[in-house]
């Protein structure tokens, strides 16, 4: 099976046995339960819009491997085009469902690892890539959902991996026998980690020749022995219980982050893909941020078209739509939407074949895109704000509204325009409270990494002594080279 619907991913997910606890309380299935369900119904979406006719060509695509149709999440970029149509793909599903959906990561794992260890067994003679490949394979295959497991906790951010007081702070090796490594440690801010099949861990930061123990990559189960999730809390994560309080009660808010512990985590050999070679760490957590920050025009951009279609409604249900300097503001985020969206594009337009045969985006490009992000979305929401007004943080319950007593008054006094009931009013207020609010904000400021580790790619790849030339010969000054 190669294409699995969204109801075949959550009865696959029901027979996974993970270990998940939240509020030090035992998650015996994540399928139903209702912190977890909104953000399997958002992951169910990328499986359900890979059969519908409208989306089937971004959702889907041909593996290079097995010439099997599959879905794109499962897929090695082949050419600019296949960059493109990721963009877009994920801007057609954030506009189905307005919250993340969580198989960025793992895709972006996928193509940072098969490139790099195409380029480790280029160099050094391993046969990390046929490792990969069949473990792709098996990935396509069985389309799975993949989790990226990147983020280490770091502990002491002034010390490396190999100074710091307690070693667990970054993944590491801690045995190694003929079947395999053991690893320890643990990964956070791991989206859709709890409704995923299988974990791609891979390194944090470039590492020196001191840390080999450090530089590890694999592949592992997220319900393999050792292996524990600590669900994390989000805004409001109490509603998730209510119905309308929730704003988007279906599909959630962000994409369901947790710390996982690997707590001695066995992994056999054919499930490494780097082990010890630390030259490579840097490299491979260089392309992988890049393919990660280039989504974030897409999927922020879809996300956006929803803030921005819920701030005009809500302007007609407050009586204020016709005002100019209302239309203005929203032509405003409209204008910061395309921009987040025409980076991202422009970094898959200006992609480059690398040695394997994948693509990779334009680095530049795809750090200016996640940098903007950081920004814009934070305007977008304030200009949302704005115009809604600021009955959207103050509101009563959906009870209150709903109450024999009381509800009277909410339906009185929290109607405006005249042509639309209080329901609706209420309902697009509590949307845009949900997709506006401090979760969705820090995960478009810190996602893929956050400001200062963009800012440190675009140093890098903005060859300024090229563009000192540039100046120097128009201004008629001799080159000292």
């Amino acid at each position: 099976m190669a294409l699995k619907t969204g109801q075949e991913y959550m009865d696959a997910l029901k027979q996974l046995k993970p270990t998940v606890y939240y509020e030090g309380q035992k998650i015996d299935c994540v399928v139903g339960h209702p912190l977890i369900q909104p953000h399997i119904n958002a992951a169910a979406m990328t499986y359900d819009m890979a059969h519908d006719p409208v989306s089937e060509e971004l959702l889907t695509t041909v593996s290079h491997l097995t010439g099997k149709k599959i879905n794109r999440f499962t897929h090695i970029h082949q050419s600019t085009d296949d960059l493109i149509k990721k963009v877009k793909m994920l801007r057609a599903i954030s506009q189905k469902t307005g919250s993340c959906y969580q198989r960025c990561v793992g895709f972006d794992a996928l193509n940072a690892l098969y490139s790099t260890t195409y380029d480790m067994d280029a160099k050094l003679g391993t046969d990390y890539f046929k490792r990969f490949t069949k473990y792709l394979e098996y990935i396509q295959e069985n389309d799975l959902m993949v989790a990226g497991a990147m983020t280490d906790p770091k502990g002491d951010r002034a010390l490396p991996p190999g100074k710091q007081e307690d070693p667990d702070m970054f993944v590491h090796v801690v045995e190694q026998n003929e079947k395999g490594i053991v690893i320890k440690g643990a990964k956070m801010h791991m989206t859709g980690m709890v409704n995923s099949f299988e974990m791609l861990v891979m390194p944090t930061t470039a590492l020196s020749p001191d840390d080999k123990d450090y530089a590890v990559a694999c592949a592992i189960p997220v319900d393999a022995e050792g292996v524990i999730h600590i669900f994390g809390r989000q805004s409001n994560d109490k509603r998730k219980w209510d119905q309308i309080d929730q704003g988007n009660a279906k599909f959630g808010v962000v994409g369901g982050e947790c710390i996982t512990v690997l707590e001695n985590v066995f992994v056999p050999w054919e499930r490494v893909f780097m082990f010890g070679e630390t030259q490579f760490a840097g490299l491979m957590v260089e392309r992988f941020a890049s393919y990660h920050r280039q989504n974030y025009g897409g999927c922020k951009g879809g996300v956006s078209d929803i803030i921005i279609g819920a701030t005009a409604a809500i302007a007609e249900y407050n009586g204020a739509a016709g005002a100019s300097h209302v239309k203005d503001k929203i032509t405003e985020m409209v204008h910061l939407t395309e921009t987040l969206y025409c980076c991202a594009l422009a970094c898959s337009c200006d992609g480059h074949q690398l040695p394997s045969g994948a693509y990779y985006v334009n680095p530049l490009l795809a750090n200016v895109d996640k940098q903007n992000v950081t920004r814009f979305i934070y305007e977008i929401c304030r200009l949302s704000h704005d115009i809604a007004g600021g009955f959207i943080a103050t509101m009563p319950s959906e009870k209150d509204l709903n109450d024999p007593e009381i509800g009277k008054y909410m339906q009185k006094y929290l109607k405006g325009n005249g042509k639309f009931t209080t329901d609706e009013r209420y309902r697009m207020a509590r949307l845009i409270e949900n997709m506006t609010g401090g979760t969705a904000l820090v995960e478009s400021m810190h996602g893929a990494g956050s400001p200062q580790a963009q800012r440190v790619v675009m140093a890098r790849q903005a060859n300024v002594e090229y563009k000192k030339t540039l100046a120097k010969r128009l201004a008629g000054i001799e080159s000292e080279e």
